[in-house]
């Protein structure tokens, strides 16, 4: 096994693979697929700690396990952005987003009976690592397209510079790594 980062969150220990992003920096790579322990106890360390909402709103796909289990502890419904138009989607809103970990600008895309279900609602973003903030900007501005109120942006990890951020609730830092 290669350089590993040694996690604690939400009470428990992790060994995330250090992976090369550029010549200079390196990452800790976070991937809760699969680690149901890891992804019920974040749930519901987040839940613990952010504000009264009615929905949440994550981005496809990394999330998504995070997303359902605080929808499911919560009782209270998540939709995802999805990463592009589906077939199913009559009148999509689409949002660019670039971030850390994807090599090319992607498209964020939500249904517009999705984005009507947000009006009036009170909305928790979460998402599974908060880094550039890149797919963060994205999901606040599709929520912005509804008349819906952002109370809290919620991750399981704060990367880097993020860490600093005092509009996001999280559970553990997460330093990058040179070289």
């Amino acid at each position: 096994m290669g350089q590993t980062y040694e996690l604690h969150v939400a009470g428990l220990v992790r060994h995330l693979p250090i992976c090369k992003i550029s010549e200079d920096m390196s990452i800790a790579a976070f991937i809760m697929f699969g680690d149901v322990e890891l992804t019920i106890a974040c749930a519901e360390a987040l839940l613990a700690k952010v504000p009264a909402f009615d929905v949440i709103v994550t981005a496809e796909a990394k999330a998504i396990p995070l997303a359902y289990e605080m929808s499911r502890q919560s009782g209270k419904k998540y939709i995802p952005a999805r990463k592009g138009k589906k077939l199913y989607m009559e009148d999509p809103v689409v949002i660019e987003v670039q971030s850390i970990t994807t090599e090319s600008r992607q498209s964020l895309c939500i249904d517009r009976p999705d984005l009507d279900y947000l009006n009036g609602k009170r909305v928790l973003i979460v998402d599974d690592v908060i880094s550039t903030g890149g797919s963060l900007q994205a999901m606040e501005a599709i929520v912005a397209k509804s008349t819906a109120t952002i109370v809290a942006r919620a991750a399981v990890l704060a990367e880097g510079g993020a860490a600093d951020r005092k509009d996001i609730t999280f559970l553990a830092p997460l330093p990058l790594q040179g070289g």
